[in-house]
């Protein structure tokens, strides 16, 4: 198991070329300390993990690592089918020109869902199929605690846990030289 940044693990997701819509997230606070654990999967891509924090609204600090190639019938019930919220991967457009082919489609997407009958699962994914997500999908995820499914998917990658919270907490011991967490 290789632990790299958590930029470059979403980098993979994006690399994977997996169905789009195929993706799957758990996530919430950390067992202690500062930051939030996220987990997200897909069937054909494997499972991820990061450990992630804020150390202000445009700086995002943390670790994560692939573990798991795939998503098996053990852990398939651990990633929500249809969960509190959702969650997308984007890539920032390449020119101004494809920013503004991008706006058209996002726009004909909204108007076509205001006149029309929708739900707000229909109206999530058209708009991620606009924006070319290269992921996205249900999420269940926990502002305030962890949910269960983490504290059992935490269970179960019990090794890469360990390895990935000694990482993060060096990231956050050199990031946080004063101060309280």
């Amino acid at each position: 198991m290789r632990v790299r940044e958590w930029d470059d693990i979403l980098e993979d997701v994006v690399e994977s070329n997996a169905d789009p819509g195929g993706w799957r997230a758990v996530g919430g606070d950390r067992a202690s300390g500062i930051g939030e654990d996220l987990y997200i999967g897909h069937p054909a891509a494997g499972v991820f993990q990061l450990k992630t924090y804020a150390r202000n609204p445009y700086d995002v600090q943390g670790v994560g690592s692939q573990v798991a190639r795939r998503i098996d019938d053990e852990l398939d019930p651990l990633f929500p089918e249809q969960g509190t919220g959702a969650f997308g991967v984007q890539q920032p457009v390449e020119d101004e020109g494809e920013a503004e082919e991008t706006a058209k489609e996002l726009a004909a997407v909204l108007e076509t869902h205001a006149d029309a009958p929708t739900t707000p699962d229909a109206l999530f994914e058209d708009v991620m199929d606009a924006l070319d997500s290269p992921a996205y999908g249900p999420m269940d995820f926990d502002h305030y605690d962890r949910p269960e499914e983490m504290d059992e998917l935490t269970d179960t990658f019990e090794e890469a846990e360990e390895l990935l919270e000694a990482e993060f907490e060096d990231v956050v011991d050199e990031d946080v030289g004063r101060g309280f967490h």
